[in-house]
């Protein structure tokens, strides 16, 4: 029997301002791996992360998040003015823990991103790379369930992206059950086991990445996928 997903939507519909953004959005997302929601902008994908991460309430269906904690890493890292440390020390607060406790966590969470002779470093002048590092620290040191990432390199360069990548992977290969936003098509198939296509507020396609990318069976995906989809009136829900 396989295992229960750590994500279920059941018919999730939501509008902001009197605009339709989510449409009785359906999909599971398994308890294990890495699972890629892509589609246009104004899809609904960043919206759909916040929805499940509680941030935003639906105006009907159902939101299911199996136990465990869940983690949320945004595209722009919130980071408090002070060290590395200290932001990841924040993130445990929820949890009781003793101070021993609480620093070796921080220690090894940063320790696992590189930046553990960092630590007493001020966060906010780290680069755009290791503040993304740090955030991933912060989100490691809860040994969450579920990690939601919403375009977690979208204004990185190439070496950082892949240090970021390498991280998001192994936290998946660690038990963390992984749910990325990304635009980038070539990160969702180096990262992604399965892809869930959304267009206005729907799922129209879900399935392994590696089947989805080269052949999409939908003409929403399709379009999304070979760059032909024409601009969509939801573009401001992204």
């Amino acid at each position: 029997m396989s295992a229960a997903p750590v994500i279920r939507l059941d018919g999730v519909s939501l509008s902001l301002g009197g605009r339709p953004i989510l449409d009785r959005l359906t999909f599971d997302v398994p308890a294990r791996g890495v699972t890629a929601l892509i589609g246009p902008n104004g899809a609904g994908k960043s919206v759909t992360l916040r929805v499940i991460d509680g941030l935003l309430r639906p105006d009907s269906g159902a939101v299911r998040v199996g136990p465990g904690r869940t983690a949320f890493v945004f595209q722009r890292t919130a980071l408090i003015r002070a060290s590395a440390a200290a932001n990841v020390a924040l993130a445990l607060g929820p949890l009781k823990l003793s101070r021993r406790d609480r620093r070796e966590r921080v220690a090894a969470a940063l320790a696992r991103v590189g930046l553990f002779e960092r630590a007493g470093d001020a966060a906010t002048r780290f680069s755009g790379g290791e503040q993304q590092r740090l955030a991933l620290a912060r989100a490691w040191a809860l040994r969450p369930t579920l990690l939601l990432l919403d375009e977690p390199t979208a204004s990185l360069d190439p070496a950082a992206t892949a240090v970021v990548e390498d991280l998001v992977a192994e936290m998946a290969r660690a038990g963390t059950a992984v749910l990325l936003v990304s635009h980038n098509l070539g990160q969702v198939a180096r990262l992604a086991e399965r892809a869930i296509v959304l267009d206005a507020g729907r799922a129209v396609e879900q399935g392994p990445t590696r089947t989805i990318l080269p052949s999409p069976r939908t003409p929403e995906a399709r379009a999304y996928l070979t760059g032909e989809l024409p601009w969509t009136s939801y573009a401001a829900a992204s």
